[in-house]
């Protein structure tokens, strides 16, 4: 009996290899093949995704708090967690493929008194058994349970790449709070600088106005522009804290001195080289889109075993054991025992149920598939916009430091002409303040040339290789 079991059992696994999900197929990618930037993109070989991102963040001082942020952030701890429960639920569904054979040893004991017993006398029933089986083992022949578990399978995978998204969005969010931190320290010494010569400048002047030779509407505006660089050093002041505190956030610790970023932005060594490819081939390797893409499959996979409802459910029951009146005599000769049950359930009428669950199945795909496109889309979208910002960063920086070249060459040419007599007061003040604001144009447009290549390299999936 076992032995026939064990071949029926050998059968149905032949037999279920077929399912009757429709075959999946990738939806076409719904964007452009060039990106969306005033000049084409040049082909290469190796692109933002197969690079590290040791290898574009270049800086030891941001390597060292990008690792301790991976080591440390809870959010990625939490997704690392969500893969090993989607791995553990996918292993639940999957041990639907087999059969579940348990062992039992059982007593049992029983007293019938003489006024209820056939006999007329009470009788005392004592029974031991012990048993191998396995109960209600469905024989997937319409590739219901294999469905169910390709669908898990996929739901698995997309735990995965969710994961992964996660790790790099985590790596570009701290090296934009260390660039933003770094800018901020910037300006926050510039402020003091500002402020120290604001205050010689009004020092003079109230000497001046004191001394009779000076005009009380020089005087204001000395005043004006010292006041201004004192209110920054207050705000930049309390932006580096927060800064700091944004920081050590994404670390998930407190981040040691010696990574903190110096005073000068212009120092953070980030590559700058990132070649971006086509888009069939970059989208095609995003996390995101490849998490979308499985909860697709997942969805098409459902749909077999919606489908599966209409057909004949088989399911198994066997077992194989001894029994006995006596504890000692269970596994003696004649005590064995076995059972069979095959049963056969024919869906005739559910009132619609089937019916409306296949279309719920079908109707999850179609939004599965728009969500595909859409996450595409998107993709495409944050792709060519900072390609686009990349494109034009370099002139804007160039253009900057060029502002500050000429506005510090102006300042020093007003001193010169205000210790000489030929300006008033007034017009250093003025070539000062112009000064002031480009070195801070000059600052926020390094920020933007940084921050835009980390973006770049998020959005490329950087560090991202297919699955």
């Amino acid at each position: 009996m076992f032995r026939s079991l064990t071949l029926i059992l050998l059968a149905s696994t032949a037999v279920s290899a077929c399912t009757l999900a429709p075959k999946y197929e990738r939806p076409v990618l719904p964007v452009a093949q060039t990106w969306s930037t005033p000049t084409p993109e040049p082909a290469a070989s190796v692109t933002a995704a197969d690079l590290d991102w040791r290898q574009v963040l270049v800086d030891p001082r941001l390597q060292g708090v990008v690792d301790l942020a991976l080591k440390q952030n809870r959010d990625l701890r939490v997704a690392v967690l969500n893969i090993e429960k989607a791995r553990a639920q996918y292993g639940v569904q999957r041990s639907a493929l087999f059969p579940g054979v348990n062992g039992t040893i059982s007593e049992q004991r029983s007293h019938t008194p003489a006024a209820t017993s056939q006999t007329g006398q009470a009788l005392e029933i004592e029974a031991y058994s012990a048993t191998i089986g396995f109960t209600a083992y469905e024989l997937d022949l319409f590739g219901r349970v294999r469905s169910l578990n390709a669908q898990a399978l996929q739901s698995f995978f997309a735990t995965q790449e969710t994961s992964r998204s996660v790790r790099i969005s985590l790596i570009a969010e701290t090296a934009n709070a260390w660039l933003t931190l770094a800018a901020d320290q910037e300006r926050l010494a510039l402020a003091r600088d500002t402020l120290t010569t604001r205050e010689d400048t009004l020092r003079l002047t109230q000497q001046q106005v004191d001394g009779g030779v000076g005009s009380l509407a020089t005087l204001r505006n000395a005043q004006v522009q010292a006041e201004t660089a004192r209110s920054d050093v207050a705000v930049y002041t309390a932006q580096v804290a927060q800064d700091l505190n944004a920081l050590t956030l994404l670390a998930g610790a407190d981040v040691p001195a010696n990574l903190l970023p110096s005073r000068d932005l212009a120092s953070a060594q980030i590559l700058a080289d990132l070649p971006a490819g086509v888009p069939s081939d970059v989208l095609a390797r995003r996390p995101d889109v490849l998490a979308a893409e499985h909860q697709l499959r997942g969805a098409n996979a459902n749909i077999g075993a919606a489908r599966a409802a209409f057909f004949p459910r088989i399911s198994l029951t066997g077992s194989l054991g001894s029994s006995s009146g006596e504890l000692d005599g269970l596994f003696k000769s004649g005590t064995k025992t076995w059972s069979f049950t095959p049963q056969i359930s024919l869906p005739i009428f559910a009132g619609g149920a089937n019916v409306a669950n296949l279309n719920v199945s079908k109707a999850n795909r179609d939004i599965a598939v728009a969500t595909y496109e859409k996450t595409v889309q998107t993709a495409f979208r944050e792709v060519s916009d900072a390609l686009s910002v990349r494109a034009t960063v370099a002139d804007r920086l160039a253009a900057q430091e060029r502002l500050v070249v000429a506005a510090t060459d102006s300042q020093r040419l007003s001193q010169q002409r205000r210790d000489a007599g030929l300006d008033s007061a007034l017009t250093l003040l003025d070539s000062q303040r112009t000064l002031y604001s480009a070195q801070q144009g000059l600052i926020t447009a390094r920020l933007a040339r940084a921050t835009n290549l980390v973006t770049l390299y998020k959005t490329l999936g950087g560090g991202a290789p297919a699955a």
